[in-house]
């Protein structure tokens, strides 16, 4: 119920800003539809990674630094530093010590981040409906029609993952800011 009016809800990909396919639209009865995106938790995380490595030494880095940057709440980015510090990803060190990375920057894939920040299990990208209809024939068949499918789409997501690391990040990152410094961007 919204307003007092039935909407049937469902997922529409939303084509202005589909860039990578994690962007969908949840109708809502009446104007403007309300966005409703796939964890950000993992772009979030590789944002921190990529302001830690690019401010060390020059400022403490701190929940309160990496959410300025992000604009979101430092209560965010302190449970992501945590998963991220479990993960040995980075080191946290409480006083004038701040926030620093673990690992040199190619040792880190970007599939190291999504499993420490979203974590996400093996064979554990899509979750199954609990209990599908065993009376209906879809109900019935629906895990053998998508389960191989399903693993093969994970394992396509994972090895992308693993082929790129913080330190593309970091080369793509020093490009553009060059790029910026001699106004040839667009």
């Amino acid at each position: 119920m919204q307003n007092g009016a039935y909407t049937k809800w469902q997922l529409i990909p939303d084509k202005k800003n589909n860039k990578t396919g994690s962007v969908f639209s949840l109708p809502v009865s009446g104007k403007g539809a309300e966005k409703m995106q796939i964890s950000s938790r993992f772009t979030i995380a590789v944002h921190m990674l990529a302001c830690i490595d690019t401010f060390q030494g020059q400022f403490k880095i701190t929940s309160e630094f990496l959410a300025g940057s992000i604009q979101v709440n430092p209560v965010i980015i302190r449970k992501l530093l945590s998963q991220l510090k479990t993960a040995g990803l980075i080191e946290v060190k409480r006083g004038p010590g701040g926030t620093s990375i673990a690992k040199p920057l190619e040792d880190i894939t970007f599939l190291d981040i999504y499993r420490a920040v979203d974590c996400v299990e093996e064979n554990s990208l899509f979750h199954f409906h609990e209990n599908p209809n065993p009376k209906c024939p879809v109900g019935r068949n629906i895990h053998f029609l998508l389960d191989d499918r399903l693993k093969k789409v994970q394992d396509v997501m994972e090895q992308e993952l693993k082929s790129m690391t913080l330190a593309d990040v970091k080369e793509a990152l020093d490009a553009r800011l060059l790029e910026e410094a001699s106004g040839d961007t667009e």
